[in-house]
């Protein structure tokens, strides 16, 4: 079930609004959604309309495992794109859920597809944003590969994963957030960083 706060559409100057390669795009392709704190834009396999870029606020990507634990896939905050996948897959193979409150601009997966086949400038800048993101998606899973809590963590920490809370950083990097402390707490004794604030660590 989709819940949302509301919806306003609004006539883009795309070259303002979005990144190459989407000021190809025509401005009826994309409309603003303003969010609150706890909103979903998508479920897990729910059947895909668009992709989305982040206006100001955050959203999170998350998908439940078959043990019932969530993994946070990615933190997309202002300027960000997410879902691109999603316009060569029939469903969402995550959630997208607000977890700070600001507003996201939806782009129709319809346009993009029809201005893929007729647009080859198009097409190309497209191709290559998500050649860029297996690039992203390939250094994620060599961090996820760290065997190491203690170095999984730094590792995180110096990727600039480190962002929110402990308890958004343990599922981004696929450890509870017990081990996560224990951890923090190992390399702040180490002297590899400092402890700041409650939930709050910088590197020393």
């Amino acid at each position: 079930m989709i819940t949302l706060s509301k919806f306003t559409l609004i006539t883009y100057d795309l070259d303002h609004m979005l990144p190459d390669p989407f000021s190809h795009l025509s401005a009826t392709a994309c409309r603003t959604i303003d969010m609150q704190k706890g909103d979903v834009l998508f479920r897990q396999n729910q059947i895909t309309s668009g992709l989305y870029r982040v206006v100001s606020g955050c959203v999170t990507l998350q998908r439940t495992g078959l043990g019932g634990d969530t993994l946070t896939l990615h933190r997309a905050v202002s300027g960000g794109l997410f879902a691109e996948a999603s316009i060569f897959s029939a469903i969402y193979h995550c959630d997208a859920i607000c977890t700070e409150a600001g507003s996201v601009i939806k782009i129709a997966k319809a346009d993009v597809v029809a201005t893929m086949q007729s647009n080859p400038a198009f097409s190309e800048g497209f191709t290559r944003l998500l050649a860029v993101q297996v690039q992203q998606y390939r250094a994620h899973i060599e961090l996820l590969a760290i065997p190491s809590a203690n170095e999984r963590i730094l590792a995180a920490v110096h990727a600039g994963y480190f962002d929110a809370t402990v308890t958004e950083l343990a599922t981004r990097i696929n450890l509870t957030h017990e081990a996560c402390y224990r951890a923090l707490r190992v390399l702040c004794d180490e002297g590899h960083m400092i402890r700041v604030g409650r939930g709050k660590y910088m590197l020393s």
